[in-house]
């Protein structure tokens, strides 16, 4: 579109179809009025155009267009908007945003939702959006239902479905008549007329590249509490229960562990720091529920040493808030026909209390209430430990007495070297403990000031 076209578009004024907005600084009023057009009949905003039609024009630098992009990236489900500039003097140019009537709406932008009537954008009804919700998860429009081209049975995990099978009988969530992978993928309605889904895929997919790269799992363990420094880091493709059970064993191999002797019992018990149960709940919410539109979406781990984050991409549904994840709450699956598998598996509740089920878990552990965070059009879920825990690795693994001397210092008072040695289960001989001391300080976890019985020890947080 050139200058001349463009005044002949602003001349006619704003439409239930077309906006005007002065400048980039209404960037997320015009954000909210896309949102309208994909729920109705799609088209355009002009940035740069006062409400009365005249052409003024903006400065349009890297700045502009990086923050453009952010806005437009908290649309879900994801969709494409095209951006184009239209110059009107040397320094001055429109921009235009420009987006189709929505496929596979409704849509929402950050967490809301937004429809077009005349020439005003509105919040959409809660109910409206439910209807239009319950029809999208019936709509072969679907990005699961949709066939997976190219696809057949021999290209999916026929053991796993087996196993899928067996878990699902077990649980009483599937007749003990369905014994073949055909039938079950057919009865779970991941197989029509003998075309697969792409949910089928997602389930059981032996070979996902370079058709799904969002069948992706991103693992990393970083030193200390921030995201500088790689310990072990990792990333992974693979179909939906593979990318669960590799998610738990990264997990399991990071997270500290403690150790106990039961009463009236010899052996000593190891229980991980976060609720195993807890965790994999977690995992399995992010799997079912992240959005498999974006080609650039994963499931991450990061395992801090002071807290514990899964994240997945994709935002909540419109009018579900993450204060909403801590309560009763309505189940609305993004992918239904995944979340049946994971169901009939028996890993999975129908009635939306996953969330819930985690918070519980986490607080009858002794723990704070994990955190629920959405931003940068991902969702995530937030372990925190009830106090301080030693790390297990650092430039090489610690060993479990290194571990119990840091837990002793993790109180905060600074102590003596006879206080601590006093303040551990069973200690060696003290020239033992000396050593491991000077351990953990030459890898700057402790650190220490006098000497002799005047010397005082203490924690080094990290930063």
């Amino acid at each position: 579109m050139d200058l001349e076209e463009l005044r002949q578009v602003a001349a006619r004024g704003e439409s239930d179809q077309l906006e005007f907005k002065r400048s980039t600084g209404e960037l997320r009023e015009a954000a909210e009025t896309l949102c309208g057009f994909l729920n109705e009949k799609g088209w355009r905003v002009l940035l740069g155009v006062a409400n009365d039609g005249r052409v003024l024009g903006q400065q349009i630098a890297d700045r502009t267009l990086q923050d453009v992009g952010n806005t437009l990236h908290r649309f879900e489900p994801a969709v494409h908007v095209e951006c184009t500039q239209v110059n009107v003097a040397d320094d001055l140019s429109v921009l235009m945003l420009s987006v189709p009537a929505g496929e596979d709406g409704p849509y929402s932008f950050d967490g809301r939702a937004y429809q077009r009537i005349g020439t005003t954008t509105q919040r959409m009804p809660a109910s409206e959006y439910q209807r239009r919700l319950l029809a999208r998860m019936h709509s072969q429009r679907r990005w699961e239902n949709r066939i997976a081209e190219g696809y057949a049975l021999s290209d999916l995990d026929v053991d796993e479905i087996r196993r899928t099978i067996k878990s699902a009988i077990e649980a009483g969530r599937l007749d003990s008549v369905v014994t073949s992978p055909g039938d079950v993928l057919d009865r779970l309605g991941l197989r029509l007329d003998g075309d697969l889904s792409q949910a089928a895929v997602v389930a059981f997919g032996r070979q996902l590249l370079p058709e799904f790269p969002q069948c992706s799992l991103r693992l990393a363990r970083f030193r200390g509490v921030s995201k500088t420094e790689f310990l072990d880091q990792r990333q992974l493709t693979g179909h939906a229960f593979q990318l669960l059970d590799e998610a738990m064993t990264f997990i399991l191999r990071h997270i500290p562990v403690a150790g106990r002797i039961e009463s009236g019992k010899l052996e000593r018990k190891d229980t991980p720091l976060y609720p195993t149960v807890a965790l994999r709940e977690a995992l399995v919410n992010a799997l079912c529920h992240r959005d498999y539109s974006m080609p650039g979406g994963a499931v991450s781990v990061a395992v801090f040493d002071d807290r514990l984050e899964i994240t997945s991409t994709g935002l909540l549904p419109a009018g579900l808030t993450v204060a909403d994840l801590k309560r009763d709450h309505v189940s609305q699956p993004r992918n239904p026909l995944l979340a049946e598998v994971f169901y009939r598996r028996g890993l999975i509740e129908r009635w939306g209390r996953g969330t819930q089920k985690i918070v519980e878990l986490c607080v009858a552990a002794g723990h704070p209430e994990p955190e629920f965070e959405q931003q940068a059009g991902s969702l995530t879920v937030r372990f925190l430990p009830s106090g301080y825990s030693p790390p297990l690795r650092v430039s090489h693994d610690l060993t479990e007495r290194q571990q119990e001397i840091l837990q002793v210092l993790s109180h905060g008072q600074q102590r003596s070297f006879k206080d601590v040695y006093e303040a551990l289960q069973e200690p060696p001989s003290d020239r033992w403990v000396r050593k491991e001391m000077m351990m953990l300080r030459d890898l700057g976890l402790i650190a220490n000031s006098g000497r002799g019985q005047h010397s005082r020890w203490w924690l080094v947080q990290p930063e």
